[in-house]
C-alpha cells in the first residue's frame, strides 16, 4: 500500500496509541471529582497542558483540548462573533478557507454578520494590503488559514499578526492545522489569538485537537454545562485524548526539526516528475508547504483516476476530505481563477514524513499509465 492522503488524515503513531490506552485504563476518573482520583487525573490533565504551552512558549492557561479541527475553528470564530457582536459585526475572512472556516463564516452572515471574504492571487496568497484595507471600526476578527488544506499555499502569518497587532480591538485566528508539524509558527508575541491544531493530522489521533486562546481573548462558549475548561468548552475532559495529543506534538516537533529537509526534497522530486506527464498542469505554486502537492489532469474526471490508483493499492485525493464527495469545482482553485477544465480535474497528494522516495517513484509510474489508459477510454 502507498498511501499519499495524509492531508486527510495520517496513520497514528503506536506511541500515541500506547500513551492514550494506558491512560484510558488507570486514569479513568472524572477530573472534575474531588477525590484522590479525580485529582490525579486533574494533575494529569494540566501537565499534558503544560507540556504543549512549553512547546509553544504560551501560557498553560491559554491550551484548550478539543476534539479536533471543525470544533477549534467554530469555536474561535463564532466564539468571538457572539462575544463581541455589540462592538462589531464585521469579519475578514480569505476565499480559500477550509469548510469549517467558510462555512461557519457564511452561517454567521446568515445571523446578521458582514463577512469579506478576500481574494488570493494566482499563488493561492492573500495580500496583506488587501486585509489592512478590509479592517473597519466594526471589524471584531481576523480568521486566516496558515497553510491551504488543497493546494499548500502558505499565508503571511507574520505579517498579519503585526497587522492586528496595530488594532487591538480585533481578534486574529488562525487555522494552523496543516501547517502543524511541517511549516514553523510563531505564536508567542505574534498578534495571533486563536489557533487551531487538529490531532490526526500529526500520526495523533481522530477526536483531539487543541485551541489556543489568548488570555486577552474572551469566547462566547458554544457549549454551556459544568464550567469546565475556564467555562469555553463544558463536558468532562477527555484526559487521556489530551495526553495523547500532547505526545503526538511533541513527537512530531521532533521529526520536522530532523526530517523537514527531507519532506521537501520529496515533494520537489515529485513535482519535477509529474510536471513532464501529458495532460498534467501542477496548481501548487513553488513557494509552498512541503507535504502537499495539488495538480489537475486536463480531461479526466479525479474520482475514476482516484479509483483506478486505489485499485492498485494507491491512495491519494481531491480537494478536502470534508467537501470532496460535494461538487466537482474545487472552490480553493476557482479562487487561483483557473479555468473550469482545471478546477473539475484537481487532485492532492499529501505525504507525510514517513513516505519514501521508493513509494513517489511507483506512485509516478502508475499515474503516467493510468492517465494513457484512461485517456484512451474518454477518446
Amino acid at each position: 500500500m502507498i498511501y499519499l492522503d495524509n492531508s486527510a488524515t495520517t496513520k497514528p503513531n503506536p506511541s500515541v496509541l500506547q500513551s492514550f490506552n494506558q491512560v484510558s485504563e488507570s486514569f479513568f476518573a472524572n477530573p472534575s471529582s474531588i477525590h484522590q482520583l479525580g485529582s490525579e487525573v486533574e494533575q494529569l490533565l494540566l501537565k499534558a497542558k503544560g507540556q504543549v504551552a512549553a512547546i509553544f512558549e504560551v501560557a498553560k492557561s491559554e491550551i484548550i483540548f478539543t476534539s479536533g479541527g471543525t470544533e477549534g475553528n467554530n469555536m474561535a470564530i463564532k466564539g468571538i462573533a457572539f462575544q463581541h457582536q455589540l462592538r462589531g459585526k464585521h469579519i475578514i475572512t480569505t476565499q480559500i478557507e477550509h469548510p469549517s472556516v467558510y462555512e461557519a463564516c457564511q452561517s454567521l452572515e446568515r445571523s446578521g454578520f458582514d463577512v469579506t471574504y478576500l481574494p488570493v492571487d494566482k499563488n493561492g496568497i492573500v495580500a496583506v494590503g488587501d486585509v489592512a484595507k478590509a479592517i473597519r471600526p466594526d471589524t471584531i476578527l481576523i480568521s486566516v488559514m496558515h497553510v491551504n488544506n488543497e493546494i499548500g499555499s502558505v499565508q503571511p502569518i507574520r505579517e498579519i499578526g503585526e497587522l492586528a497587532k496595530k488594532h487591538p480591538k480585533l481578534f486574529f485566528h488562525v487555522d494552523h492545522i496543516q501547517g502543524l508539524g511541517k511549516v514553523p509558527l510563531q505564536i508567542k508575541n505574534s498578534g495571533i489569538d486563536l489557533c487551531t491544531m487538529s490531532g490526526h493530522k500529526i500520526h495523533g489521533l481522530k477526536g483531539t485537537g487543541i485551541l489556543y486562546i489568548s488570555n486577552r481573548t474572551k469566547l462566547f462558549p458554544l457549549f454551556h454545562g459544568g464550567s469546565q475548561e475556564k467555562s469555553v468548552r463544558s463536558g468532562t475532559e477527555n484526559l487521556a485524548g489530551a495526553v495523547a495529543m500532547a505526545k503526538a506534538i511533541r513527537l512530531i516537533f521532533e521529526r520536522q526539526k530532523q526530517d523537514g529537509s527531507h519532506l521537501l526534497e520529496l515533494r520537489n522530486y515529485l513535482m519535477e516528475r509529474i510536471a513532464v506527464i501529458d495532460h498534467v498542469v501542477i496548481n501548487t505554486p513553488l513557494e509552498a508547504a512541503p507535504h502537499i502537492i495539488n495538480f489537475s489532469v486536463i480531461g479526466l474526471k479525479p474520482e475514476v483516476l482516484i479509483h483506478t490508483l486505489g485499485e492498485k493499492g494507491i491512495f491519494i485525493s481531491t480537494k478536502s476530505a470534508c467537501s470532496s464527495k460535494l461538487s466537482d469545482e474545487s472552490r480553493v482553485l476557482a479562487a487561483l481563477d483557473f479555468d473550469e477544465e482545471r478546477t473539475i480535474s484537481g487532485i492532492r497528494v499529501s505525504m507525510s514524513y514517513d513516505t519514501t522516495k521508493v513509494e513517489l517513484t511507483e506512485f509516478v509510474t502508475a499515474l503516467e499509465i493510468a492517465i494513457k489508459e484512461l485517456k484512451k477510454v474518454v477518446r
